[in-house]
């Protein structure tokens, strides 16, 4: 005993005792609800067995505004997250309210991650106008065509290997809906009607694919023509309205069902919503065959609405994290990023090029049937007034809504448009 206490004494003045690391106790906050946040649960308790020099701390937030407000307040009198999931289009906002701390390449390096690693529409949805990355990003969730085999059968829309054909204009598309109202669907086109979202992202995504801009980069709201174009939108909209095509008012639950019951031909929205599907599908509780495919390009050009999960680092207060935290906190944003395959079954694209290229992703079906879409996804306008629960989307709600509905004619629906986010910009 006493020998073994000499060699301790010695080691410890000698400075050949080895110091235990201290653990990095990591604050992390998200928003994932439902099979989301089953996956996302999945990912850090894996995180956590695998890395036992850091443990992540989670908490789940509400959704939406109350997670925006809830990371402003807290993050400016340092007591908010140390990491936190953030939509991409939420990006202008939180750099207006100066709450976000800047992602380096030495802190990138740290993650063993490169800006190349990821696809470029959702890189430059995490940069503010300066060219400066504010996030990492983690996903592509984007809209996304779901069809109903059964309903198509037998019509020019269906080819022999159950796969959509014809539906790449917007005649081709009507010509299909008005084909499946015949067969008997009661909703030839369903989505949310009544949503915000809903309503909001085939507007967008309708306005886009005619290369229309809902907010320019000097702050200008549908520059140029771009308001004869919105208007075309929602008249096209309406259009699905009176020829019975879409659903009246449907609320996002309403318009899931419409689809899944087999009442609805088409059915546009995220692609989060493929795992319902897919569960459905092997409970053998749907009764037709479906499909899923990128938003032909109804308008010309291809593209569609999209925006992005990603990790931000907020700002902790008068303080600064120290390197050692940050450099944990770079540590698990790169260890999500290349298992960021499991967060695919979610239905989303990988962000991560490298995971999303691999062949484990192309053989998982059917998201890599849609992936081309992160070549060419539009995202929400870099503005601090749109972007998920955001002014743009209660102005959709307010007014696209009911426009669409045959209760303001469109040019009278987009000036009121116009007019409530330019309120907002005030």
């Amino acid at each position: 005993m006493k020998l073994f206490t000499s060699l301790v004494t010695a080691a410890l003045l000698s400075g050949a005792m080895p110091v235990m690391a201290e653990t990095q106790n990591i604050t992390w906050w998200d928003f994932f609800a439902g099979g989301d946040g089953v996956r996302m649960k999945a990912l850090i308790q894996q995180f956590n067995e695998e890395n036992p020099d850091i443990k992540v701390n989670a908490t789940t937030l509400e959704w939406g505004t109350p997670f925006y407000t809830k990371v402003r307040t807290s993050a400016a009198v340092g007591q908010g997250p140390d990491v936190m999931t953030y939509h991409l289009s939420r990006l202008p906002m939180g750099l207006k309210e100066g709450i976000l701390t800047p992602i380096t390449d030495a802190d990138l390096a740290a993650a063993d991650l490169k800006q190349d690693d990821f696809y470029a529409p959702a890189l430059a949805a995490a940069k503010g106008p300066d060219g400066t990355l504010n996030a990492v990003p983690f996903d592509i969730h984007s809209t996304v065509l779901f069809y109903n085999k059964k309903l198509l059968e037998g019509t020019p829309y269906l080819d022999a290997d159950g796969n959509l054909t014809g539906v790449d204009s917007l005649e081709g598309f009507e010509g299909a809906l008005a084909a499946a109202k015949e067969k008997g669907s009661t909703a030839p086109i369903s989505y949310a009607t009544g949503d915000d979202g809903g309503v909001y992202r085939v507007f967008y995504t309708l306005l886009a694919q005619q290369g229309g801009e809902l907010i320019s980069a000097d702050g200008q709201v549908l520059p140029g023509d771009s308001a004869d174009k919105a208007v075309r939108a929602v008249e096209i909209m309406t259009k699905w309205y009176e020829n019975g095509w879409q659903p009246e008012q449907a609320l996002y639950e309403a318009s899931v069902a419409l689809f899944t019951s087999g009442k609805s031909a088409f059915f546009f929205n995220g692609a989060w919503e493929v795992p319902t599907m897919v569960d459905l599908e092997a409970k053998k509780e749907l009764g037709f065959e479906w499909g899923v495919a990128e938003i032909p390009p109804l308008m010309g050009k291809q593209t569609n609405w999209a925006d992005s999960h990603g990790w931000a680092i907020p700002i902790q207060g008068k303080s600064e994290m120290s390197p050692e935290k940050r450099a944990a906190v770079m540590k698990l944003i790169g260890w999500m990023e290349k298992h960021s395959l499991a967060w695919a079954a979610a239905g989303h694209i990988p962000a991560y090029k490298p995971v999303a290229s691999s062949d484990e992703f192309k053989a998982m079906k059917p998201n890599s049937n849609y992936a081309g879409l992160a070549d060419h996804a539009t995202y929400d306008p870099r503005s601090p007034v749109a972007g998920v629960a955001s002014p743009v989307y209660d102005a959709a709600v307010n007014v696209l809504a009911p426009a669409i509905h045959g209760y303001m004619p469109a040019d009278e629906a987009i000036a009121q448009f116009r007019a409530e986010i330019e309120g907002a910009m005030k």
